[in-house]
């Protein structure tokens, strides 16, 4: 372990280095030293540019969410997939359903889970101890990711037009699951005797139970909430989420097509593992119609 490595990373959250066009990186591990070591060499390599640190997930949704303009956001996550209570994957899980999710990379001692990791969207999986080569490889794919996203910011701001462009044929333009400028919103929910807390752009559509509602999160997964779906319905709607049905409210940018069944409606959602498709009431269709065809351009 490098001497004074622990005290500083725990004087400054956040560690600047001279390039203003660095990455900014979250590193999340329970274990100090490793935290430490990790910060260590991230550092040490001039295309990190801030190093923010996070000893669990509760403490990395805390610098994530919290509301300070000088606190950069993360161009990528370096997450421990093994750690007690929330562990990697539930809150990469989470970060994926984000406005703007950054790139992840997880640390583990074992190889055991890398294919869960690749499947929710992982740029990398590094095995500790970390050696320092292998990390700068991470950084490498943390910079293709960034460079992908600018790009595409680039291109949306010099041809508005382009959104939605390279959408399946006959899907509705998918608007934002925030309305623009808005800030996304924590849901605690109760699991095993714990509470953990998902983004509200991380959920696909609710569906109603009683006076209760189940939240269908991206990537897979469901959580029940002591809420009723009316309640969601009137609290949700500026977030860009509607009632499709009595028992089903959808975030309007996850319904990837809406077609005609056997008399009646059905929407595609997408989000989960596998396409969700749910039905639509005629009570509910015209409003639903109206807001599909909102976000397409003229002539498509």
């Amino acid at each position: 372990m490098r001497p004074g490595v622990g005290d500083q990373a725990r004087r400054d959250s956040a560690e600047r280095a001279p390039a203003a066009a660095g990455l900014t990186v979250l590193a999340v591990d329970d274990e100090a030293p490793a935290l430490d070591e990790i910060s260590y060499l991230l550092r040490g390599d001039p295309r990190v540019g801030t190093i923010l640190t996070a000893g669990n997930a509760a403490e990395a949704m805390a610098l994530l969410t919290r509301a300070d303009p000088d606190m950069p956001m993360p161009d990528a996550v370096l997450l421990d997939i093994a750690m007690p209570g929330w562990d990697g994957v539930d809150l990469a899980r989470v970060l994926s359903g984000l406005p703007r999710p950054p790139a992840v990379a997880f640390l583990s001692a074992h190889d055991n889970r890398a294919v869960e990791a690749y499947e929710i969207g992982a740029v990398d999986y590094l095995l500790k101890p970390v050696r320092a080569a292998r990390l700068a490889e991470a950084v490498t794919r943390f910079c293709a990711a960034r460079d992908a996203t600018a790009e595409v910011d680039r291109r949306r701001f010099t041809d508005p037009q382009r959104t939605g462009v390279d959408r399946p044929s006959g899907a509705p333009a998918r608007p934002p699951a925030a309305a623009p400028g808005s800030q996304d919103v924590m849901i605690a929910v109760d699991l095993a005797g714990s509470t953990r807390f998902v983004s509200r752009s991380s959920v696909c559509w609710a569906e109603a139970q009683g006076d209760y509602a189940r939240l269908h999160v991206a990537g897979g997964g469901s959580h029940l909430i002591r809420t009723p779906l009316a309640v969601l319905q009137e609290e949700w709607a500026p977030a860009g989420f509607v009632r499709v049905h009595r028992g089903y409210l959808v975030a309007l940018g996850r319904i990837v097509e809406l077609r005609s069944v056997d008399g009646g409606y059905r929407i595609l959602v997408s989000g989960q593992p596998a396409i969700a498709e749910l039905p639509v009431s005629r009570r509910h269709l015209r409003t639903l119609k109206q807001q599909l065809l909102a976000g397409r351009r003229p002539g498509r």
